[in-house]
């Protein structure tokens, strides 16, 4: 099974409890790309529409892409007050969208999931000449070196799904990466920028929104549960409250 479809099986938890983006962002973006009403927008992964409501409000015509079925009827159905929206149940590598055609293109938290070799040049084709990239990421965080309880789950993590990456808070790697892929290519007038935000979870909370990714709704169902517990433990302990440190990078691009 494509691990995209993971998302696809609580559409509603998923909705609930994944992070929202800044409004300014947003208005970056707008600001960026000039898109006028009526403008023609792309988003690829639409998910439960945690990044659609904005272009909806500028009076885009917005066209949402979305591979998982009951994804893709739930943001139908949370956004059927709008005509100027289209879901379509399909992935990106399938869509059949017209070239040059595109005034915007974007992509919350999901390019990463399209080969760039594929990607990369399908974007290309289907915006028209001076039209705008948007990809953006949130990337949370919930290691900090001097926080106590985050420590702790840590040591919880690798007892259960045990791994040597070390996680980064701002991985300039990555940032990099993607910058030099829109050189590569063809894009231009290529803009950066970081946005940081703070949720606070009790320990509940936090564990509905675990079942939100990929690998941890694949892990073994035993020794998920146990993770869980340990987790739900630790926070508990430290006043049933954690934070979460997401750092947003958008990384904007033209034809």
């Amino acid at each position: 099974m494509d691990k995209r479809l993971t998302f696809n099986e609580d559409a509603e938890n998923y909705d609930r409890w994944r992070p929202h983006y800044c409004k300014e962002l947003f208005q970056d973006i707008l600001a960026y790309s000039q898109i006028v009403q009526g403008g023609q927008a792309l988003e690829i992964g639409i998910g439960t529409g945690q990044a659609t409501r904005p272009f909806l409000e500028a009076g885009c015509e917005l066209t949402a892409i979305e591979l998982g079925n009951n994804l893709a009827e739930y943001s139908q159905n949370k956004f059927r007050e709008y005509n100027n929206f289209t879901v379509h149940h399909t992935s990106f590598e399938e869509f059949a969208g017209p070239d040059n055609s595109a005034d915007l293109i974007y992509s919350a938290t999901a390019f990463h999931w399209i080969p760039e070799q594929v990607g990369y040049p399908k974007v290309s084709r289907l915006l028209r000449n001076a039209g705008t990239l948007a990809l953006f990421w949130n990337r949370p965080c919930a290691a900090r070196e001097n926080d106590e309880l985050h420590q702790t789950i840590q040591r919880i993590y690798q007892k259960y799904r045990p791994s040597i990456a070390k996680i980064i808070e701002h991985d300039t790697e990555i940032y990099n990466a993607i910058s030099q892929n829109l050189h590569t290519y063809g894009f231009r007038d290529i803009q950066f920028k970081l946005y940081h935000l703070i949720r606070r979870f009790s320990s509940a909370d936090y564990i509905s929104l675990l079942n939100t990714y990929s690998d941890h709704r694949s892990m073994p169902p035993a020794a998920k549960e146990q993770l869980e517990d340990e987790i739900q433990a630790a926070i508990m302990r430290f006043g049933d409250e954690l934070n979460i440190y997401d750092t947003i990078d958008l990384h904007l691009a033209r034809k």
